[in-house]
């Protein structure tokens, strides 16, 4: 079985806008995390750009794009909708949603015009979202005496854990760390701490770790 890097994702909701020819194309992007929330996202564009010629889309859910639909949405058939999901895919992104919106201006822009049209408006709607990588990470919980809290920060900072600390008798945190950082973080703890602070792997989760523009 392979290792789990993680995945590809955007940022953040983007929006673009292209004149080509007189017809006017808005590409849209947004992250998503499940076919639900694409559906809900697409049906609300819909419903806001209801003049629109055409409303086509792509969206990928999962971490290896499992899921994966598109939509020429009246337009010549392989002119809109694969030629975004092969912009999708071409950036390595999933958990995304793009669509791309276009006004007709009047003058008819061929199958190859379109295919263009489409796809770099989904491409840029991708660069504008910015690119960041989910890592797989693991929780671990901790229960830390307040003479300790200052070394434990201190390993926790130099291994690249985020904490969400409560602080009562002893302060309880939640350490949110890099998989393949987590015997490592683990151990030097231990050391430090002369056997005193172990830690429990208590779930996992996936957090930006790296980002493109």
């Amino acid at each position: 079985m392979s290792e789990n890097t993680g995945f590809r994702t955007v940022k953040a909701p983007s929006s673009v806008e292209l004149i080509i020819n007189k017809s006017r194309f808005i590409g849209q992007c947004f992250p998503i995390s499940s076919e639900e929330e694409a559906l809900e996202k697409l049906a609300e564009l819909r419903k806001k750009y209801w003049d629109a010629t055409h409303n086509c889309y792509a969206y990928s859910v999962g971490q290896k794009g499992e899921i994966a639909r598109f939509s020429d949405d009246g337009e010549p058939g392989g002119t809109a909708g694969m030629p975004m999901m092969d912009a999708l895919r071409g950036a390595g992104v999933t958990d995304v949603l793009c669509v791309v919106t276009r006004y007709f201006g009047g003058i008819l822009l061929g199958t190859g015009g379109l295919v263009r049209a489409y796809s770099r408006s989904c491409a840029e709607a991708i660069r504008a979202a910015g690119i960041v990588r989910m890592a797989p990470c693991d929780r671990v919980t901790f229960s830390v005496p307040y003479p300790q809290w200052a070394l434990f920060q201190q390993e926790a900072r130099r291994h690249g854990a985020a904490l969400e600390p409560a602080y009562g008798e002893k302060v309880d945190c939640v350490a949110t760390i890099e998989s393949s950082k987590t015997i490592a973080f683990l151990e030097d703890l231990f050391d430090q701490s002369a056997g005193t602070l172990t830690g429990e792997i208590t779930g996992n989760a996936y957090r930006p770790l790296e980002e493109h523009a």
